[in-house]
């Protein structure tokens, strides 16, 4: 162990024993101790192109892109992958041909000979099983795309899928819930609870839409925020800081330990809302700083992918550490055929389409293309 690494670990033991609490100047020590290599840019192209590219082996027929099921929600993380590193439906290549076809199997109606994605609500999460995290991860793909559809059909079909699927969320944050659940949502459109976890995805497919211009009220957005704060971790004093810090969030309100995939998906929809510098957006960003993902971590492709954006969002050091992070973890995880493999813990049976475009998305934030990357 390096004398760094050894002063940062006595450093965080001091931090971690009861009764021994850091001061904030022995706080900022820590946390500037811990500096990582920088990524290697090419390797990481090299390696979100081959991702893509392992995608596209996957994609069906009909234009969908999976092979585990789910076969919407999975296509919709496909498509936003792609974007992610800068492919376009109308552009004159293959990869964007193949994303042309993947955004006409989630919006046209008359792509192949298939049941509807969407039901006549505009849920989308119905058809493929993926529930209310389904419908959340495809609208948030369609604002995401929206406007940049292949031709002037392709943007109607987009925009005319997108306008009944934000009602359903705007409609199931309105069911009537218990005061601790309220603003939030969970796995149905009729659920009467709520989860941070399937919330996230509706808050930033609602700020998306809002970024195109639509017509999303603040109100909603804003219960959706206070939802959130109630799952943060710590108290807060008087003056609105954590009375406990580093903090982060938990997948109910109530609970007291952070979870790393919880703190960097509640860090994330902090900074979509617009509060960077929320002392709760802090304090969860400098749980992270302290506590990164590792290979065997619960959720770990779905926990990286928030934890990507957000800290990439923060920027400074901690932009930098989750940079070099994500780029150590992800790229000696890749397989020889581009692919990714969700094979540990909770992830295992999600199949290379849900661990390879998250992968990508995590990998590719620098690239700023996709505009939910932009602060």
């Amino acid at each position: 162990m390096s004398h760094r690494a050894r002063y940062v670990s006595l450093l965080l033991l001091a931090w971690l024993v009861a009764g021994a609490p850091l001061s904030l100047a022995a706080q900022e020590k820590v946390l500037d101790a811990i500096k990582l290599p920088a990524a290697d840019e090419q390797a990481i192209r090299r390696a979100t192109q081959n991702g893509v590219k392992h995608l596209l082996s996957l994609q069906q027929k009909d234009g969908s892109i999976h092979d585990r099921g789910h076969d919407t929600s999975m296509t919709s993380l496909a498509i936003m992958a792609m974007a992610s590193i800068g492919i376009l439906p109308a552009d004159p290549t293959q990869e964007s041909l193949a994303m042309r076809r993947a955004i006409d199997f989630v919006v046209n109606p008359s792509a192949a000979s298939r049941p509807v994605r969407q039901d006549p609500q505009g849920y989308f999460g119905r058809a493929d099983g993926s529930r209310m995290y389904g419908h959340g991860i495809t609208t948030l793909m369609l604002t995401e795309i929206n406007g940049m559809g292949a031709d002037e059909q392709q943007d109607i079909y987009i925009r005319q899928a997108l306008d009944p699927a934000l009602r359903v969320i705007l409609a199931a944050q309105g069911v009537r819930k218990a005061s601790n659940n309220q603003g939030g949502w969970r796995y149905t459109p009729d659920s009467t609870d709520s989860d941070l976890s399937v919330s996230v995805w509706q808050l930033m497919a609602l700020r998306s839409a809002k970024n195109d211009g639509l017509p999303i009220p603040s109100e909603a957005i804003d219960q959706a925020v206070r939802y959130l704060e109630m799952s943060f971790t710590s108290p807060l004093n008087a003056d609105g800081q954590p009375r406990e810090s580093p903090a982060g969030f938990s997948y109910t309100p109530g609970q007291n330990r952070p979870t790393f995939a919880m703190t960097a998906a509640g860090l994330l929809a902090m900074q979509v809302r617009g509060r960077y510098d929320s002392p709760l957006a802090l304090s969860a960003a400098d749980w992270l700083l302290l506590n990164p993902p590792k290979l065997d971590e619960r959720f770990f492709y779905y926990g990286t992918y928030y934890y990507a954006q957000a800290m990439h969002q923060r920027g400074g050091r901690h932009g930098e550490n989750a940079a070099a992070t994500v780029s150590q973890l992800l790229l000696g995880e890749q397989n020889a055929d581009g692919s990714w493999s969700s094979t540990r813990g909770e992830e295992r049976n999600y199949g290379s389409a849900y661990a390879t475009a998250l992968a990508v998305l995590s990998l590719s934030v620098t690239y700023h293309y996709l505009p939910i990357y932009q602060r």
